[in-house]
């Protein structure tokens, strides 16, 4: 049965999830990158973007299970580029390369219009400026099935929180302090909302827990949203 899912999203302990400034330089803010230590190594993050075989053990586990059954993704816009307002042009095409590491339809949350963006590898980023509910409708008949991950960022994972629209999140929380940047649980009450922690797991540069939307804790109509 499909699940919406977030999956291997990288937080730090005071609950930023990346850090400030974001920029072409810096993708993930000023000190982001340290928030996604126990990512780099694994086997699974060498053989998108490496040269090496990698590790094993808890974290590659981890983010083996992040890839299972992930039909469609959906991404916030910062989470695409830096390209801030009306795009200017449509020479950025992502972070990526020219083949990203989906290799399934992504769905990236706008307000401005863009034809979808083919890539090698099967990825095919399309533009949607209705809203988180227009994205996950269009995601999950592109998934057939499967899971739809959303990828984030912070602000859009906390949308589909506050819409009770996620079923499962596995968090990664690093060990390190940010003290500010993008904060993922910011005016959320999480218990309110349904959502209680099922699993946790540490590795040594991570924590990984399991959070997952309470049996008849079901979505929000849309009227309820603010």
């Amino acid at each position: 049965m499909s699940r919406v899912r977030v999956a291997a999203f990288s937080v730090s302990l005071d609950g930023y999830g990346a850090g400030p400034d974001q920029s072409e330089s810096q993708p993930l803010g000023a000190g982001g990158e340290s928030l996604h230590e126990w990512m780099f190594p694994t086997r699974t993050f060498q053989r998108l973007y490496g040269d090496k075989e990698g590790t094993t053990g808890i974290d590659d586990q981890f983010a083996v299970r992040s890839f299972d059954n992930v039909g469609a993704w959906i991404l916030g816009r910062n989470m695409f580029g830096p390209v801030r307002g009306p795009w200017p042009d449509e020479r950025w095409r992502g972070w990526w390369g020219e083949e990203p590491p989906y290799h399934v339809p992504v769905f990236v949350l706008t307000h401005h219009e863009r034809p979808p963006l083919e890539m090698k590898g099967g990825t095919v980023f399309h533009f949607v400026t209705g809203g988180i509910r227009a994205a996950l409708d269009l995601a999950r008949d592109a998934a057939a099935g499967r899971d739809v991950r959303i990828g984030g960022g912070a602000a859009t994972i906390r949308q589909y929180l506050e819409a009770r629209l996620i079923d499962d999140l596995h968090l990664a929380v690093s060990p390190v302090l940010l003290g500010r940047g993008e904060p993922l649980f910011a005016g959320l009450d999480l218990p309110a909302l349904g959502y209680a922690p099922t699993e946790h797991v540490a590795s040594d540069k991570a924590l990984h827990v399991l959070i997952e939307r309470r049996q008849g804790g079901a979505a929000l109509p849309a009227d309820d949203l603010a």
